[in-house]
């Protein structure tokens, strides 16, 4: 397949471009585009034969559900059999931007895209690109993470491209995204609100409009989750080619550790890079060192750490000692993250 490379300024936007995109989606194809969160890869969520596309393309299993995407609140009402006040207050605070909620699906959703289950994952972007392709699609768009399944996720058009040229139709390069972790997914079928996945909404946010929220123990879970209510529960996700370890402590106990271990590791042939933050990266010597962000502005981690978990692959290194972060915030999100990364290799100092 020949995969069509497009730019577009996300202060710019050309249309005819996106005119063009929504015509693919509508049609069956499949598009990679950016949004806030990460580049998501994009089908035609009411055509089963277009959101098995997706599966095919990025090697996922089916029985990992999508997400559902639309452009405006109004389009909710045909993909779900209510909106509760509690679903209302949380749209109206959040979206368009990084929460996915789960709803009661109405039949309306094809089970390709629900894996089956009574209930569906939708969201609204807060992407200019995204929200503008959607519209022209003029269907909601199933579209997980634009990534080989199990890959970090990608956070810029260069990730994409590496992972899915020839796979897809389109792909929008429109630079590096904001967010930089995939969106919060909340469960609001049960009356309350359960973060069934952690993302750039946290769950103290969320409090914060209604306060009933509870957080899945399973998040960062010591077993696997057999049943996944959300995408990206089940599967081993964000993997780069190194192993990953993690070193979760105090700050300065978790730097003299990695420094030991880098020093064994070595010894015993092995290529070690050390993600650290921009606290510990001059604690380091000898070892490829790259700093993931600053833990004063834990943003700057999650928006930084799928690519960095790339670079370290472009270094070629064999094992990736990285320091843990503080559960609070978005950084619930990052340990989440990264101990999928890690298949939850975890040394506690």
């Amino acid at each position: 397949m020949n995969t069509r490379v497009v730019k577009i300024d996300p202060q710019n936007i050309d249309h005819e471009v996106l005119r063009e995109a929504g015509a693919l989606i509508r049609n069956g194809g499949l598009v990679a585009f950016p949004t806030e969160t990460v580049y998501g890869l994009g089908a035609n969520g009411l055509d089963p034969g277009a959101v098995k596309r997706i599966f095919q393309a990025k090697g996922r299993p089916s029985d990992n559900p999508l997400i559902l995407h639309i452009s405006r609140a109004e389009e909710l009402d045909k993909l779900v059999e209510g909106i509760s006040p509690t679903a209302e207050r949380l749209i109206e605070e959040f979206w368009p931007g990084p929460l996915t909620l789960i709803f009661k699906k109405s039949s309306l959703v094809p089970e390709v895209v629900t894996a089956g289950l009574d209930t569906v994952a939708v969201r609204m972007p807060s992407h200019p690109v995204a929200m503008g392709m959607i519209r022209y699609a003029g269907v909601p768009v199933a579209a997980p993470s634009a990534n080989l399944s199990g890959k970090p996720s990608p956070t810029r058009a260069e990730h994409v491209i590496k992972d899915l040229l020839g796979k897809v139709d389109m792909i929008i390069d429109s630079g590096s995204v904001m967010v930089g972790l995939e969106s919060t997914v909340a469960d609001i079928t049960g009356g309350g609100v359960v973060v069934l996945r952690p993302g750039g909404i946290t769950p103290e946010q969320l409090r914060e409009v209604t306060g009933d929220v509870t957080v899945d123990p399973g998040l960062i879970p010591d077993g696997d989750t057999t049943i996944p209510k959300a995408p990206g529960m089940k599967y081993a996700h964000y993997s780069p080619d190194a192993q990953v370890i993690i070193i979760d402590g105090d700050m300065y106990k978790a730097a003299d550790k990695i420094q030991r271990m880098a020093k064994d590791l070595e010894s015993q042939g092995k290529r070690v890079g050390i993600m650290a933050t921009e606290q510990t990266k001059a604690l380091y010597k000898d070892a490829p060192v790259v700093s993931v962000g600053d833990r004063k502005r834990p943003y700057t981690i999650a928006a930084n750490l799928f690519a960095v978990l790339r670079e370290f692959d472009a270094l070629g290194v064999d094992v990736i000692l990285a320091e843990g972060v503080e559960r609070q915030g978005v950084g619930l999100a990052v340990m989440n993250r990264l101990m999928k990364a890690a298949s939850h290799n975890v040394v506690r100092v």
